[in-house]
């Protein structure tokens, strides 16, 4: 039997880089996938993929959509794998628009699933799996907010655990961050030029300068297993290397 035979996954930011990445895994170990992001047609690309993959077009950063994806799925695996670019500036270039947006994007997806899930809830023993980053370890001086967003992310599943512990849901919630910067999606290759120009160095010398990177296919693999053995750990926040899964606190 595949790892995943028949169970509801809903993948929120699922057109592209590590969420889709994820949708097809999902798929391809037996899931019943819910692809969910903006563009119709990114979705209808990655459907093509798979007859294991149905999708939702919406703005996931909308208050009400949480209510659209439960009302389309009800998941016993649910993954945030949406959010903004960052911006590219160090502090002084930016607005506070620009500044705060992976907290209006990002952090608000976050809150608004979590609370969702405790409140309607989803069943006793799903798992929400929010896709954090590396940058909330070190920061990352010319991002904006982004660090900051991605350690809420964190911190929102901490909370959510804690709710669900105290409410008896029964309910998992894991803040996954990748430990690496990904040239090969597009938020990493964003981060590649903005970083190479901030050093005055070529984006090959930067990528070249990265150690011990994670790849897609191994963000998509950790994030398998936890939607296979939820409760199979303990810890709230995992970051995912290149060897595979190890608590923050190991790093």
């Amino acid at each position: 039997m595949s790892r995943l035979h028949r169970k509801k996954i809903a993948i929120v930011g699922a057109s592209r880089g590590i969420g889709r990445e994820i949708a097809l895994a999902c798929a391809r170990e037996g899931g019943i996938v819910l692809a969910v992001a903006r563009s119709q047609h990114d979705l209808a690309e990655l459907a093509r993929q798979s007859s294991a993959i149905d999708t939702l077009a919406l703005d996931a950063a909308a208050e009400d959509a949480p209510t659209a994806v439960f009302a389309k799925m009800r998941p016993c695996v649910l993954v945030i794998a949406a959010g903004a670019l960052p911006p590219t500036a160090p502090l002084p270039h930016l607005t506070w628009a620009q500044f705060a947006v992976n907290w209006e994007t990002d952090v608000r997806l976050s809150f608004e699933f979590c609370k969702r899930a405790l409140c309607e809830p989803l069943p006793p023993g799903a798992v929400v799996i929010l896709l954090s980053g590396g940058a909330a370890l070190g920061g990352s001086p010319i991002s904006g907010g982004y660090a900051g967003a991605k350690r809420t992310q964190m911190f929102i599943a901490q909370y959510a655990q804690r709710e669900s512990n105290r409410l008896g849901l029964k309910l998992r919630f894991i803040a996954v961050a990748p430990q690496r910067i990904m040239p090969e999606t597009e938020l990493g290759s964003h981060a590649v030029r903005g970083y190479s120009g901030y050093l005055g160095i070529s984006p090959k010398d930067f990528v070249e300068s990265l150690s011990g990177g994670q790849s897609l296919a191994d963000v998509a693999r950790a994030v398998v297993s936890l939607a296979e053995e939820p409760f199979g750990r303990t810890e709230t926040v995992l970051i995912v290397s290149s060897s595979g899964l190890v608590a923050m606190g190991a790093l």
